[in-house]
């Protein structure tokens, strides 16, 4: 062990940074670092010499689109003190999104489905262009918005995150009312299905490229869903024929504006993954009892990054810090080779969350030493 990992005591130093998609609060530790943290991120990403593998709990600063658009906030109802935001809530709460959708935020799972039993937005795919109502800015101050934020924003050193959403997929699911009617469609419409994406693709470039007039975003998370934990939900060629030219759209536009982009996708979808390296990502999401990530390390890891949690650390689980230390190098070790590697470290009391940090800190300085 080269650097002796500091001790926690009364001089640890801390700060409070927002939960991503919670209203809540958590204190981390404040590291000293030999380069800025974007810098080290821009070279994570770009599997260019990391000093240290970042951790997005103290070295990204995640931003709400809200932020950086200016969007008018809904009055409160009678008896509200403030609009009321489905995110991080204990509750189920319905509620539609800006193309129309009805959702219900599930708090189970931490997010929101597709309201049961709900009448889909669209029907018919082929009648996109005379139903669809395209989300209106009317109203917004995206200067304003942005210059406001830039000006107040105390974390203007770590790495600005934006995550946008759904991208293309995603959006035609929630349109059509569920996977199978969008899978039916892609089959049966092909031609309706990439025309929709492509205009989807086109709003969706414009409205981040407006988003950014002011801010500098440095990295942005799109989701789109591909597969279920047993395969991809379509084939090679649909990918190919429907998704890869939209999606690509976006993320252009992206790294056009000096941004990094990350892929969030759920299911098996190893095949997909020389896609991703064709269109310009350089990080992705991955759920790991669904894809041989370190296998997809071994061989795209020199093309693509990949964002994991702690190898072999179940989420909630809470193991003794010594074994948590020891899955944190694994993680550096199985992943970390050339960089293109980030993680998040979690633990309970301020105390393992320091000890936590330290030893991804340390360990993957002494790891790119090497």
């Amino acid at each position: 062990m080269k650097y002796e990992r500091p001790k926690f005591g009364p001089e640890s130093k801390f700060e409070e940074v927002p939960m991503m998609f919670s209203a809540n609060t958590m204190k981390v530790p404040v590291l000293e670092y030999p380069i800025s943290v974007k810098e080290n991120f821009k070279r994570a990403a770009e599997r260019n010499n990391p000093v240290w593998v970042p951790n997005s709990m103290t070295d990204l600063h995640t931003v709400g689109q809200n932020d950086l658009c200016g969007m008018p906030m809904p009055e409160p109802k009678e008896g509200e003190e403030a609009p009321a935001n489905p995110w991080g809530s204990n509750q189920r709460m319905d509620f539609t999104d800006a193309f129309g959708c009805v959702w219900t935020f599930v708090p189970e799972a931490g997010g929101p489905m597709l309201k049961p039993n709900h009448p889909p937005r669209l029907a018919d795919i082929t009648q996109w262009e005379k139903e669809i109502i395209w989300p209106s800015d009317e109203g917004y101050d995206y200067i304003g918005a942005q210059t406001a934020f830039m000006e107040r924003t105390k974390d203007i050193d770590k790495v600005m995150h934006i995550n946008i959403g759904q991208s293309c997929t995603e959006r035609l699911v929630a349109l059509l009312g569920g996977y199978t009617e969008a899978m039916v469609a892609m089959v049966e419409e092909p031609e309706a299905v990439k025309d929709f994406l492509m205009a989807f693709g086109e709003f969706t470039k414009n409205s981040f490229e407006k988003m950014t007039q002011v801010a500098k975003v440095d990295f942005v998370t799109f989701h789109d869903d591909w597969g279920t934990e047993k395969d991809t939900f379509f084939s090679e060629k649909m990918m190919e024929d429907m998704v890869y030219e939209p999606s690509k759209l976006i993320i252009d536009a992206v790294k056009k504006h000096g941004a990094n982009f990350q892929l969030h996708s759920c299911g098996r979808i190893e095949r997909f993954v020389p896609y991703m390296i064709d269109m310009g990502v350089d990080f992705i999401q991955l759920q790991r009892r669904a894809n041989d990530v370190p296998m997809l390390k071994e061989k795209y890891g020199d093309k693509i990054g990949f964002n994991v949690s702690i190898e072999g650390l179940d989420h909630g689980q809470v193991v003794p810090m010594d074994e948590l230390r020891e899955k944190i190098r694994n993680t550096v070790d199985l992943y970390g080779k050339g960089g293109g590697l980030y993680t998040s470290v979690f633990a309970g009391s301020d105390e393992d969350r320091w000890d936590a940090t330290q030893e991804l800190f340390w360990y993957s300085r002494e790891y790119y030493e090497k």
